[in-house]
């Protein structure tokens, strides 16, 4: 198995924040180049990058970002959020968010806001809150809002297949695409 740092490059220093929340098909056709190592990944085979803050967050960009560049709008999109929330809580708890570059701590932040529990979301809040960046925050609160009205993010609804209700179809007609 490669080691991380292929990842990072591609993600950090070939690719920016236009490219990670577009939802462009062309970035996730770039993103196909990491489908196995996604795969190595997600079957839990990237253990010995857990020796680095910076192999801790290439593990995690892999399970949160890739799982829904490599397959959105399907069910395996959401497929690793467990595995990578929880691995989330451990590098946190390690401090590990604290030693890489400011701009990708918040990758390690990223599977809070993805979650669908409130208690998980309102942790999410507090580490955006303590990153500073004004516009990561105001996601995350986004984020959390919409847990706490439905308890789930609607538009997962049909990739999952779960019954939208009325007030989940009404939220997503006014969200213009926002879709979390």
């Amino acid at each position: 198995m490669q080691g991380p740092e292929e990842l990072i490059r591609f993600w950090f220093v070939e690719h920016g924040y236009d490219d990670w929340f577009s939802g462009d098909a062309a970035f996730d056709a770039k993103c196909n180049r990491f489908a196995e190592l996604h795969a190595q990944v997600a079957r839990g085979e990237a253990w010995a990058w857990r020796e680095t803050p910076e192999g801790r967050l290439a593990e995690l960009i892999l399970l949160d970002q890739f799982s829904r560049q490599l397959h959105r709008g399907r069910p395996e999109a959401f497929a690793q959020d467990k595995m990578a929330l929880a691995l989330a809580q451990e590098a946190v708890a390690g401090g590990h968010d604290m030693a890489v570059e400011q701009g990708w701590a918040m990758f390690f932040y990223m599977p809070y806001m993805h979650a669908e529990s409130l208690v998980i979301q309102d942790e999410g809040v507090k580490l955006f809150a303590a990153m500073g960046n004004e516009n990561a925050l105001q996601y995350m609160i986004d984020h959390r809002d919409t847990i706490a009205r439905f308890g789930r993010f609607p538009f997962r609804n049909q990739a999952l297949g779960r019954q939208s209700t009325p007030e989940e179809l009404a939220y997503m007609q006014q969200q213009d695409g926002r879709a979390f």
